[in-house]
């Protein structure tokens, strides 16, 4: 806790911890740390506090438990130090505590605040080894080679201290000081696995600029060299603390015509640092300079001299890496030490060669050659692909701004500066989730601030995170698990980014763009408005004008105008993003640059267009998961769900309420984007977001329908959403619209149905309000895929009540879906499989399926790797093979072999599935027997299936064993592959439907040999007559006739009978089923003939 909280910890500029991953692990680490103390080190946690730690608590008087004197809201602990005062102390809001104990205690009661309370902590106490140790040891945490000096100290403050105190206090700084090299050590490590420390190539380009060094014409530095020759494993020479904000090294340079240069080398690039105060004393971080991509870029900007030799030069290195340098993808290190700026630049800071450096794979060669241009030597290619930046490009490239915008437009407006948002040069090639509170964004800089108070009134426009707190590894956040919905695979990912192959591929638009950025950066209030507008009346939709405002720094001063109180500025830049949003990389952009934080915000706007807006805004960017979770997070569900609140009366509306209405469309559009994601639907129900969507489905207007619609029909997918969407009665309403002229909402409707329709209650509503025909109607837009997938999926849901499909049969819908069994795609086939294998549980239906031709597409879709159309399609062919005239056609195609060899499909569904479907096959097949055997390897995929742990794939196992043991030569080799004690094993279940088949497959392999036998051998028979007891009374019929066949073995009888079976036994004679009726009886009998021939055997004895 000295040296790192001190130089590893990130600390802003309010003396406030930062939340960035590093932070995160580091108070992880502290946190297992203290709570492990106690146990650990049982003495040293005993040792009271120089001073004590307090800080404000989240907790309360109702947090602690017995062992603390708690009075109203006052807690003290018990322990007291030797003036009587508590180690504990709580006075809210504050709590004051004197020893590692309590501390270890207290964090044990904040339960799932611990990271809450350990920031607070050290965030209110920044040196609490002072206050912990005292001021003499302390001063050395940080020293290297001081704990020798260390271990002679005494505190010379307190000579009544005893020996003992002054050895636990040393034992307790030699803990604290080890615990802090082994956590820089860990963070160290975990930034060494997630960044880039190119130390290899800061290397080879310091060698080869020493090559300049030499006396001699070329000669443009005097000298070059480290400020340290020590070289740590990783190839660095920066301290371990430094490591940790991206640091590789320092280097002093002293150019021919300049002063001396001290330069730090980092992840993020090069860049001046404070140098040497005083000869021999370590480099001041401080960054002093822009940030440049490598060191001759910063040389060339620095050393004229330099520049104009290297341009001349024009020195190139051509060569593949070798095999040692492996060229990694690795993140940038998240870290800021207090005081120092962030590595941020802008465009204007970047120079203009540095724009066009970059590394090309060499085409000619075929191969990843890295063809590396001298200016660009310390940066590794990430790919090996191609990557192209624009030039600034000619003044007759450029297409000047029109006459009218100009006249408006001065190019030295005082006003707005560049924001301190992130530029687009600073986001790296791979995005990953950021994570931190909104207050942790940078501020306007003085000068900015002070031009746009007067024009802008309120708060001055806060700028985006620094790169190095936006840019972190995903391995080492704490990031909730994603959790969406089915949907999200139909969605975006975050890809990489598509650039043109040159310059000369873009058109005039983009530098037109890019001169109006310009302006918007430099320009007033006025101004602004200006430049928005005359951006507005651009192609925004098209991609090179979306990416030159990304290119040119755009972006992030549309975002910063978010931040200002001006509702013009706002709304000018939201009607911009609301456009360029449509890209996905803007999207993603968008939210690196935490601009869905201001959109969120906005949503509390009095101003309804800036309202509507953002929250349409919301809905493009939240197109992938990232962004999604980003809005629950900032809270703007709940703001969403608030802009719903909109009655719709009728078509004429007042201005007013037209704009109240276009509010509550864009929060449904918005909330529709946002409901992809599980836990957002979770959200959605318990901000009331439900019945506020159904008041808005008796809207008329189309274009509000379909945004509520497509909502509830994501939301759908949870029960609990289910049930509210049906007592709000909201099942008449998507019958109605399923007869609308707009396919898509016509779409949403059917699909919101197919969700629905999972419960009986709803099945039974849209029979009740007439929706089956209009779905059946639907299947004849077969051109529209989505609209056919929605429809059939209804339809299918809907068929599993027998009162539907009669409807259905009515409308002639079977033979129109076994028209679609060829030429769809999966998602169609998936539905309308399943709704035939619903329609042929009626046996009309069979022969309906078999005389429309059905059976051959049904069969060749047994070839496919869909699952979940695997499922379905066996199951509609198990349910026609139940026609024997079918099972023929079924056999011919080889429909058989096809069903069987889907056991062996590593999907449990499917397995039990197409075990399902071969007791059919093998009931009705004349054959049967012989057909099992003839399979190569079947009936040991049967008998492997039985150590499965999924219950549905072991019932239909018992059930397919049932069917194949009514074959003799079947069942001897079912035996002999040890299907008894398999089967024995199974039944100590509790599984109903397990119990059942399980007990009818013991029936049938107990006529073969000594099975009888062997179940009592591998223990069954007495888990059996348990089955007696239960409730189900096809358990009961099927365990009855499985004791009748295990009871003509003479000691299963007594077994049966020592468990108290016979009873129950009598009481089955009692059954409505005769064979039931006739089996409990004989299996009486049996056990009452055992008892008196056992009786008169002892007569006899006697």
């Amino acid at each position: 806790m000295g040296v790192s909280l001190t130089k590893a910890a990130q600390w802003t500029s309010n003396g406030k911890l930062e939340s960035t991953p590093m932070n995160e692990s580091l108070l992880k680490n502290i946190q297992r740390f203290v709570e492990q103390f106690s146990f650990d080190h049982p003495q040293e946690a005993e040792h009271v506090f120089e001073e004590p730690l307090q800080w404000s608590t989240t907790l309360v008087a109702s947090d602690f438990k017995p062992g603390y004197d708690i009075s109203d809201s006052t807690v003290q602990s018990h322990e007291k130090d030797n003036e009587g005062q508590p180690l504990l102390q709580l006075s809210p809001p504050f709590v004051y505590v004197r020893s590692f104990s309590q501390l270890s205690k207290l964090l044990h009661l904040a339960e799932e605040r611990k990271l809450e309370e350990v920031r607070a902590c050290l965030e209110e106490n920044t040196d609490p080894m002072v206050k912990i140790l005292g001021l003499n040891f302390a001063t050395n945490v940080d020293v290297e080679g001081a704990l020798p000096e260390v271990l002679c100290l005494k505190d010379e403050g307190k000579e009544e201290d005893s020996a003992m105190d002054s050895n636990i206090k040393i034992k307790l700084f030699m803990l604290l000081q080890n615990k802090d090299k082994q956590v820089l050590s860990q963070l160290l490590e975990e930034i060494s696995e997630k960044v880039r420390l190119d130390a290899t190539a800061v290397k080879n380009e310091v060698e080869l600029l020493k090559q300049f060094c030499k006396e001699g014409e070329k000669r443009v530095l005097k000298s070059l060299r480290y400020t340290s020759d020590f070289e740590f494993s990783n190839g660095c020479r920066a301290p371990p603390w430094r490591q940790a904000h991206g640091e590789i090294c320092y280097v002093v340079i002293e150019p021919c015509d300049t002063e001396t240069l001290y330069i730090t080398c980092s992840t993020a690039g090069v860049f001046l640092n404070g140098g040497m105060t005083h000869e021999g004393e370590e480099s001041s971080y401080e960054r002093v300079s822009d940030v440049y991509e490598d060191l001759v870029t910063l040389l060339k900007s620095r050393s004229p001299r330099f520049a104009e030799n290297i341009n001349k030069q024009q020195v190139f290195v051509v060569g593949e890496p070798s095999s040692t340098q492996k060229v990694q993808h690795v993140e940038l290190v998240d870290g800021e030490e207090q005081g120092q700026s962030s590595y941020e630049q802008q465009e204007k800071n970047v120079p203009k060669e540095a724009k066009k450096q970059r590394h090309r794979p060499n085409k000619a060669e075929g191969k990843k050659k890295y063809e590396t241009i001298w200016t660009n030597l310390a940066v590794l290619h990430i790919y090996g692909a191609e990557e192209k930046k624009p030039s600034t490009g000619s003044g007759e490239d450029k297409k000047r701004l029109e006459p009218e915008a100009k006249s408006k437009m001065k190019a030295e407006l005082p006003g707005l500066s560049s924001p301190g948002r992130l530029s687009f040069q600073k986001i790296a090639e791979e995005k990953r989730p950021t994570k931190g509170s909104g207050e942790e964004k940078k501020r306007l800089d003085s000068g900015a601030k002070s031009k746009t108070k007067p024009e802008l009134p309120g708060p001055s426009s806060s700028g985006r995170l620094s790169f190095q707190k936006m840019k972190t590894s995903a391995e080492a956040m704490h990031v909730e698990p994603f959790s969406e919905s089915s949907s999200e695979s139909e969605e975006e990912e975050e890809q990489p980014e598509r650039r043109p192959e040159s310059d000369t591929d873009l058109p005039s638009e983009y530098w037109q763009i890019q001169k109006l950025v310009k302006y918007l950066k430099g320009g007033d209030q006025t101004a602004s408005v200006l430049t928005l507008c005359a951006m507005m009346d651009l192609n925004l939709m098209q991609e090179t004008c979306q990416l030159a405002i990304r290119d040119s720094g755009g972006l992030e001063i549309l975002l910063n105008l978010l931040d200002t109180d001006d509702v013009k500025c706002k709304t000018g830049s939201l009607k911009i993003l609301r456009k360029i949003s449509h890209n996905m990389q803007m999207r993603q952009t968008i939210v690196d640059m935490r601009g869905l934080q201001s959109m969120v915000k906005i949503l509390d706007s009095s101003v309804k267009e800036l309202k509507a807006l953002a929250a349409e805004t919301i809905a493009n960017v939240a197109k992938f998961r990232r962004a999604r979770r980003a809005v629950r997070q900032y809270g703007g569900i709940k703001k969403l769900v608030k802009l719903l609140d909109f009655t719709p009366k009728s078509d004429n509306l007042s201005t007013d309420l037209e704009k109240d209405m276009e509010v509550a469309r864009c929060g449904a559009l918005a909330l529709w984007s946002c409901s992809r994601s599980t836990k957002n639907k979770e959200a959605i129900r318990k901000a009331g977001g439900i019945p506020l969507l159904g008041r808005l489905l008796k809207s008329p207007h189309e274009n509000m329908l379909i945004p509520v619609v497509g909502t509830l029909q994501e939301c759908a997918s949870k029960e609990n959403c289910r049930v509210i969407i049906h007592t709000e009665g909201m099942v008449k309403d998507f019958v109605k619209n399923l007869s609308s002229d707009s396919d898509e909402l016509q779409m949403h409707c059917a699909s919101a149905i197919f969700k629905c329709a999972e419960d009986k209650q709803t099945r039974d509503l849209v029979r009740k309000f007439k929706g089956l025909q209009p779905l059946v109607s639907l299947l004849g837009k077969a051109d529209n895929k989505d609209l056919l997938a929605a429809a059939t999926g209804a339809i299918w849901k809907c068929s599993n009540s027998p009162e539907n499909v009669a409807i259905f049969q009515k409308h002639k819908a079977l033979e129109t879906l076994l028209r679609l069994l060829t030429d769809q795609p999966e998602e169609v086939l998936v539905n309308v499989v399943g709704a035939v294998g619903e329609f042929a549980q009626i046996p009309v239906n069979k022969a309906t399926v078999r005389t429309c031709g059905g059976i051959k597409p049904l069969v060749n879709l047994l070839t496919g790797t869909n699952q979940a159309l695997l499922v379905n399609v066996t199951k509609a062919v198990g349910a026609c093979a139940t026609d024997k005239d079918n099972m023929v056609i079924i056999k011919q195609l080889d429909g058989v072999c096809l069903v069987w060899s889907l056991l062996k499909n590593p999907c449990a569904d499917v397995q039990s599935s197409a075990a399902w479907a071969l007791c059919p096959f093998l009931e009705n097949a004349k054959d049967a027997g012989e057909l099992a055997r003839s399979l190569v390897g079947g009936l040991e995929v049967i008998v492997n299936l039985l150590k499965s742990t999924n219950n549905e794939v072991l019932t239909s196992i018992c059930a397919a064993i049932t069917k194949i043991a009514k074959d003799k030569d079947s069942l001897a080799i079912l035996t002999d592959l040890e299907v008894v004690p398999l089967l024995a094993k199974l039944t100590n279940t509790t599984d109903e439907r397990l119990r059942r088949h399980l007990a009818e497959a013991i029936c049938q392999c107990c006529v073969w040999g000594k099975n009888r036998k062997s179940f009592r051998v591998a223990g069954a028979v007495v888990p059996l007559t348990r089955y007696l007891k239960s409730e189900d009374g096809l358990v009961l019929n099927s365990t009855v006739m499985a004791l009748y066949e295990l009871s003509k073995d003479p000691h299963n009888c007594i077994i049966i009978h020592e468990k108290g079976a016979v009873q129950m036994l009598i009481h089955m004679i009692r059954s409505d089923n005769e064979e039931v009726q006739e089996a409990a009886a004989r299996c009486v009998r049996n056990i009452r003939l055992l008892a008196q021939a056992n009786k008169d055997a002892k007569r006899l004895i006697t």
